[in-house]
């Protein structure tokens, strides 16, 4: 049966989306000791980045990146974790009204540098100060990208509420698939947007020595 040859869509992406549970249960287990998380979301974005276009091995890709992203993204992440969890406090206990507009506007600018900065230093090579001001140059000027990204988060984090709330029983399956898999859609429209300064449109056809794991910006 064509459909299930080796190079037919079907199993192409039936391997996509093992390969995309396999990437996340990896990013879970490199996540366990928080401070890590950061080295796993820049590993996942190049992983799945290389997944997507049939280049290397899922496992060797997700290692060698998290090795090489581990210190930058070690250090964005602390930062991201401390304004998120100053962000989750002043929503959970300073509930003062004045404060409701610094609060929503404080929310919303992370939430647009963390759609990007990871995806940036799985991609770039640039300090950490250089990355994130880049991710916010990049969330702001191509917006309707950065909702988009914004968009399908909520809609998992939104998922797994109820889930936590009414069939606790699913929350294993979600887990599973995990935001890791997620990534097998923010990859494209990251993609679609950085072709300009990479220079490599994102197809399933690009051959492998055309992709390099860093570049440097134009």
């Amino acid at each position: 049966m064509s459909w299930l040859s080796p190079d037919s869509k079907f199993m192409q992406a039936w391997n996509n989306f093992t390969d995309a549970i396999i990437i996340n249960l990896l990013m879970l287990v490199t996540s366990i000791p928080i401070v890590t998380i950061g080295a796993a979301l820049s590993a996942g974005q190049t992983a799945t980045r290389k997944m997507l276009i049939g280049q290397g091995h899922v496992t060797r890709n997700y290692f060698a990146a998290f090795k090489e992203n581990f210190a930058r993204a070690t250090i964005l992440w602390v930062v991201y974790l401390l304004f998120g969890a100053a962000l989750v406090y002043s929503w959970i206990v300073l509930r003062i009204t004045p404060l409701l507009i610094p609060k929503i506007a404080l929310t919303i600018l992370w939430v647009i540098g963390f759609e990007w900065v990871f995806a940036l230093q799985a991609r770039f090579e640039n300090p950490p100060t250089r990355t994130m001001a880049n991710a916010y140059i990049f969330g702001v000027t191509y917006f309707p990208a950065t909702l988009a990204l914004a968009a399908i988060d909520a809609v998992y984090f939104g998922l797994f509420v109820y889930l936590w709330f009414k069939l606790p029983q699913m929350l294993f399956l979600l887990v599973v698939l995990g935001y890791g898999s997620l990534l097998s859609l923010h990859v494209p429209i990251q993609e679609y947007v950085l072709r300009k300064y990479t220079g490599q449109p994102f197809s399933t056809h690009v051959q492998e020595d055309t992709w390099t794991v860093k570049k440097k910006p134009q």
